[in-house]
């Protein structure tokens, strides 16, 4: 369209002139130059139009040079600008190539997998005549009678049953999909793949109030303090029961302990020690019992000789005890001659240590023996001197026999006067001391306390702190309540915990059952509110709320400490995997077609040939 007609001529769009000075030049210089195809009329109208408000910056003057020239310093040829179409295609190209680079190992060997098949079919196809095998094959299956569907579902739905019910078996027993085990462990490594390493750990809402030692979960198993006599307690469960209530994993984790403690690099100078360092290594009970006679003949002040006989062959507390009794004398001997002369040599100090831990084994256990046979306060007592002789040794966990001893005293004013001291944050945690807090603080409330009452006028401040307290003990071990309510059946403790484990669980609610039980209204206070701890613990349990996170390797450390007999609690309960899924599912549908084939034969044969012709 022609603009509006003035002195200086009609303009043009974009304001151009007849005798513009673009115009002039061009008609001087005789090029007659069109424009490009891509340069519409409304693409010269964009460029010619100036956006409102200041002038841009103008550079360095172009200089106009021919094309050709141009492209000969470039090097390039006279080819005009690529193809839309080759451009797409090379991005489409690029897109591909990074995501097969960022798939998952597996992934890429699907995609392997498939590209090599597909390879197969190409060159081979014509050697082996495949259209033509196909072709037979489809023939060979139009001619099928309804028989052959009925055996073929059935055989199909009773195999994908039997490896649905081993998949199943494989589970609940050992928590991984045997089928996804395989694949990882063996299928892996053949396409290439590697173990992708796990995620680093979140921070977690408490970040502030644990030490660093507290930030990284760890699975670390611990001597339980608590541990039973296995002559006295272990073996005499398993000649009533005729189950082993100990499992190899943890008497070898106890043998490991028995050659660290009561062992060192001086034995070799004493005949007697030297048969005891090799009777801790022994398998047999027999076989140690009958190596810690040999001690005492060698030596009649064999300390470790006596402990052995102590933990192994008495069968009732009452020997046990008289077994420590010399022990003890023969250790405290041991010992003063150790502290005269432990400074002469570096062998002399390993020694003093191993002497140490003699004595403190045997005080320990003494006072254990002591507890048992109902002399409690008596049991209070060595517990205490023991604690304050010996203060660099917290590490283990005297205290635990303390609270056990003082709950069963029902002194709950030197409870919490052990708790204030051993509840700190610069100090490992455990379920005795989370729970045994909430206990003290569920006593002021729970003989009061109504659910419906508290639903009706609310919580008063002791009811939120001691809320507060059983959800802080259920978050740090959820496997604890189950067996104080009686909601999962007790085994005998292990020598050994892993904490925040159901092994841990165990050992604790096999001793304090029973002072729970004594406090009226503190399990029906637990019963009501412990599932509640579960809402703000955040899911998935990458964060913690006033722990670390919850760690995962729990499950298999428990299962390798606790009888086979009995039923791990896992926390928190995992998801089915996907091919007992998937397996459910082709047992169904293939039951779901032999009932269909052996109703109507006719239809599904009619349906099989029409699904052989389509493929």
């Amino acid at each position: 369209r022609a603009g509006p007609v003035g002195r200086e001529g009609p303009r043009r769009c974009g304001g151009e002139r007849p005798g513009d000075l673009r115009g002039s030049r061009a008609a001087a210089c005789g090029e007659a130059r069109a424009a490009p195809p891509w340069q519409t009329r409304a693409a010269r109208c964009w460029r010619w139009r100036r956006p409102p408000g200041p002038a841009p910056p103008r550079g360095p003057p172009l200089s106009r040079r021919p094309p050709a020239a141009a492209m000969a310093d470039s090097g390039g040829s006279a080819r005009g600008p690529p193809c839309p179409g080759a451009a797409a295609a090379l991005r489409r190209w690029e897109q591909l190539r990074r995501r097969a680079a960022a798939a998952a190992p597996w992934a890429r060997g699907f995609l392997a997998v498939a590209a090599g098949l597909g390879l197969f079919y190409v060159v081979l196809r014509v050697p082996l005549r495949l259209r033509d095998s196909l072709a037979a094959v489809t023939v060979f299956l139009s001619t099928l009678t309804p028989k052959f569907y009925f055996a073929l579902t059935v055989t199909s739905s009773f195999i994908s049953g039997l490896i649905f019910v081993f998949e199943w078996w494989h589970f609940r027993k050992y928590g991984t999909s045997f089928i996804e085990q395989v694949s990882v462990s063996h299928l892996r490594p053949l396409i290439g793949g590697t173990e992708s390493s796990p995620p680093a750990p979140a921070a977690f809402s408490a970040g502030d109030t644990e030490t660093s030692r507290q930030n990284m979960p760890e699975c670390k198993v611990w001597r339980n303090p608590l541990n039973l006599f296995r002559g006295a307690e272990y073996s005499r469960y398993m000649w009533v029961t005729g189950k082993e209530p100990l499992t190899y994993y943890d008497m070898n984790l106890s043998a490991q302990d028995h050659q660290n403690f009561f062992t060192c690099d001086t034995d070799a100078l004493r005949p007697s020690d030297t048969v005891m360092q090799k009777a801790w290594r022994e398998r047999n009970p027999q076989a140690r019992i009958k190596a810690a006679y040999q001690a005492l003949e060698l030596n009649n002040d064999c300390a470790t000789a006596y402990v052995l006989l102590a933990e192994e062959e008495a069968t009732t507390i009452v020997d046990a005890e008289k077994y420590f009794k010399q022990a003890l004398k023969a250790g405290e001997m041991i010992y003063r001659k150790s502290q005269n002369c432990h400074s002469q040599s570096p062998q002399h100090e390993a020694q003093l240590r191993r002497d140490t831990n003699v004595l403190v084994y045997v005080k320990r256990r003494l006072a254990m023996c002591a507890r048992k046979l109902g002399r409690i306060r008596e049991a209070v007592k060595m517990m205490r001197d023991l604690m304050k002789e010996f203060p660099l040794l917290s590490m283990l966990n005297i205290h635990e026999n303390l609270l056990e001893a003082l709950l069963e005293l029902q002194a709950y004013a030197d409870v919490q006067a052990v708790l204030a001291k051993y509840d700190d944050i610069s100090l490992p945690k455990s379920a005795a001391i989370c729970y045994t807090a909430a206990l003290l603080k569920a006593r002021a409330v729970s003989e009061r306390f109504s659910p419906e009452t508290a639903s009706k006028r609310g919580l008063s401040t002791a009811e939120i702190n001691a809320v507060e307290a059983i959800h802080r003990a259920v978050e740090f071990n959820p496997h604890v309540p189950k067996y104080l309510l009686e909601m999962k059946s007790l085994v005998l403790p292990p020598e050994h915990i892993l904490k925040r484990g159901d092994s841990e669980a165990v050992a604790y609610a096999f001793f304090h059952l029973q002072h729970w039980k004594r406090i009226e209204g503190a399990l029906n206070l637990l019963h009501c509110t412990w599932e509640g701890t579960f809402r703000m613990i955040p899911y998935p349990l990458e964060k913690g709320h006033l722990f670390y996170p919850y760690p995962s390797c729990t499950e298999t450390a428990d299962r390798e400490l606790l009888p086979t007999f009995h039923e791990v609690s896992v926390y928190p309960q995992k998801e089915l995997p996907f091919f007992i899924h998937f397996t459910a599912g082709l047992c169904s549908f293939s039951a779901m077609l032999a009932l269909l084939t052996h109703q109507f034969p006719e239809l599904m044969v009619v349906f099989a040939k029409a699904v052989s012709i389509v493929s």
